[in-house]
């Protein structure tokens, strides 16, 4: 699939995670301020944060749909990456807000027991949030985007949030009043979670990080290939949801220019193929010692 399609695809990803959270957050909010649930309270607000990061997902992938010009040679990949570092920096905000504010509650000892309305709007969200997940999870892998995946991760945590509110809110009704705070305190707790691996992940692949063992897989293929006689050095890195790679091999040296373009068309091609690597750069050098290759 071309690229820019991919992140056109994407874009209903996005669009069914802001609607559902907008949603979601606006019923968790009203239902929580009747039937008086902390929990509720801070599982609304997560999803309130989680509406402006789909949003920010959203945007990032209508700007990697740019097409290369006078000023981004390589295109506009890297808006998505830079989309989810701003998510995730949003999620950090609210995450710590809402853990400093449940703190405060359970020290100050101010509990009440909430309606059973909070608990049955807690369960219905997690089970909506649930499938949003799949979707996105199912789609983030289609089209191989790192931010959508986020997004996945992001959803599924909502849905695990919303059944610990469940839990905490149905305690509550035992008269473990501290059980609904505390829920709210471990919703702030896993908002900070998720925040941190969605920033953790969006600057390793800002800062070029590769992961070994995909760039290990890539030049195995590379040396499989019966004109390679030796590899100089493979280089990876990722461009949005592009994979960059760069590689030095070592062929005969008595083969012609059109031959060794051959082997490079060939490498490339295998590589778009098997590891679905759009964009490789291939460098030929002569080989000089026989018997390296042979181990000798």
């Amino acid at each position: 699939m071309d690229p820019y399609l991919k992140y056109k695809e994407g874009e209903k990803g996005a669009w069914l995670s802001i609607i559902t959270y907008f949603l979601l957050a606006i019923s968790k909010l009203v239902v929580a301020s009747i039937g008086d649930s902390s929990a509720l309270r801070a599982d609304g607000l997560n999803n309130a944060t989680d509406v402006i990061a789909s949003v920010a997902v959203l945007v990032g992938l209508k700007i990697s749909r740019k097409p290369p010009d006078d000023d981004h040679h390589y295109g506009h990949f890297r808006a998505e990456m830079i989309a989810s570092l701003i998510a995730s920096f949003i999620m950090i905000t609210i995450g710590l807000q809402v853990l400093i504010d449940t703190v405060r509650s359970i020290i100050a000892q101010d509990f009440s027991q909430p309606d059973m309305l909070t608990a049955w709007t807690a369960l219905g969200a997690a089970i909506v949030m649930l499938f949003v997940y799949r979707y996105n999870l199912r789609l983030g892998k289609k089209i191989n985007s790192s931010a959508l995946q986020a997004a996945a991760q992001d959803n599924k945590s909502d849905a695990l949030v919303s059944i610990g509110a469940f839990v905490g809110i149905i305690g509550a009704q035992f008269h473990l009043y501290w059980l609904d705070p505390l829920a709210g305190a471990i919703v702030g707790l896993i908002i900070c979670k998720t925040a941190w691996d969605i920033f953790r992940e969006a600057t390793h692949t800002l800062t070029d990080g590769f992961h070994p063992n995909e760039l290990h897989e890539i030049k195995e293929s590379i040396d499989t290939h019966p004109d390679v006689m030796d590899i100089k050095d493979v280089k990876g890195r990722l461009h949005g949801n592009q994979a960059l790679i760069e590689a030095t091999i070592y062929v005969d040296p008595t083969m012609t220019v059109e031959q060794s373009h051959e082997i490079t068309d060939h490498i490339e091609e295998e590589l778009k193929e098997k590891h679905d690597v759009p964009h490789a750069h291939i460098h030929i050098e002569p080989y000089e010692n026989d018997d390296k290759k042979n181990g000798t």
